[in-house]
C-alpha cells in the first residue's frame, strides 16, 4: 500500500460559540475564538489516498486531478469566507476545526472513490502551525 499526500491552503473566519450557552459561558469555554466579530485562520489541509500504483502510470492517483477535485469542491467553498455564515455545509455545525474536517471527508471520500481506485485515508487539516486535526473517517 502506499499513501500519498496533496497539501492545499485556505483562509476563513469563524467563531466558536454555543447559541444554548450564555455569553459569560462561551468565552469561558472558548475564550477569545467565541469573538463577537470573528476571527480567522490560514489553514492548511493535507488529503492523503491510499492504494497500489496504476501499472501504466505508476500512480496511485493523478495529483493533478485530486488537486482540481480538492480546489472545485472544498477550497473554493471555503477560502476567504465565513465558516459560520457563508459555507453551506456548515449551516447549524459548530465551526470547529474538527467538524469542518469531518465534512471536508464526506464531500472528498466519493469524489475521490470516483476519479481514481485510490481511496481517502486521512485529512490533516491545521488551523495553525500547533493546532490541527487528523480524521481517518471513523
Amino acid at each position: 500500500m502506499v499513501y500519498v499526500s496533496r497539501l492545499e491552503h485556505f483562509n476563513a473566519a469563524h467563531k466558536l460559540f454555543n447559541p444554548n450557552w450564555s455569553m459569560s459561558k462561551n468565552k469561558e469555554v472558548f475564550g477569545p475564538c467565541a469573538n463577537t466579530n470573528w476571527h480567522g485562520h490560514n489553514y492548511e489541509l493535507i488529503v492523503t489516498v491510499k492504494g497500489k500504483p496504476d501499472p501504466d502510470t505508476g500512480f496511485v492517483i493523478d495529483l493533478k486531478k485530486l488537486s482540481t477535485l480538492i480546489r472545485k469542491n472544498i477550497i473554493e467553498k471555503v477560502d476567504h469566507k465565513n465558516l459560520n455564515m457563508d459555507v453551506p455545509f456548515m449551516e447549524g455545525k459548530l465551526a470547529s476545526t474538527e467538524n469542518l474536517v469531518m465534512e471536508f471527508w464526506n464531500i472528498l471520500a466519493p469524489l475521490i472513490a470516483g476519479i481514481s481506485k485510490a481511496q481517502l485515508h486521512s485529512l490533516k487539516l491545521y488551523e495553525t502551525p500547533r493546532n490541527f486535526v487528523e480524521y481517518f473517517g471513523e
